[in-house]
């Protein structure tokens, strides 16, 4: 072990004898961890910290906006102006996730074959 998890280590056991560490909101609960599998051991600190900042890397950004755009075109009219230009921004942001060589099966779904349809008309 490195010096600084010893200490760590150490200043848990304290805590825990003095009995700081009991009574607190989620004692007993399981911990709901992300699955950061995906990413190096050596980022997922860096990662973590800029997630619980708020923070996201450009592709789950991507992801995330793509999702919206989604759920917002099952809410709208086919007919509605407006729908147009969200499908190609959806679109576009696809293409953008499909170039950084993520998977797109998320936006699949009852509103694939619409989209797909109104970009074959134009």
């Amino acid at each position: 072990m490195w010096l600084i998890d010893q200490l760590a280590e150490q200043h848990i056991r304290e805590a825990q004898q003095r009995g700081e560490l009991q009574g607190l909101p989620g004692e007993g609960t399981p911990l709901i961890l992300d699955d950061d599998s995906h990413v190096p051991p050596e980022l997922r600190a860096g990662y973590r910290m800029l997630k619980n900042a708020g923070y996201l890397p450009p592709e789950l950004e991507i992801r995330r906006e793509a999702l919206e755009l989604n759920d917002l075109l099952k809410q709208l009219d086919p007919d509605e102006i407006a729908q147009s230009d969200h499908l190609k921004r959806l679109r576009l942001l696809e293409l953008k996730l499909l170039q950084a060589g993520l998977n797109t099966d998320f936006l699949s779904g009852e509103y694939r074959n619409a989209i797909a349809q109104r970009f074959a008309g134009e």
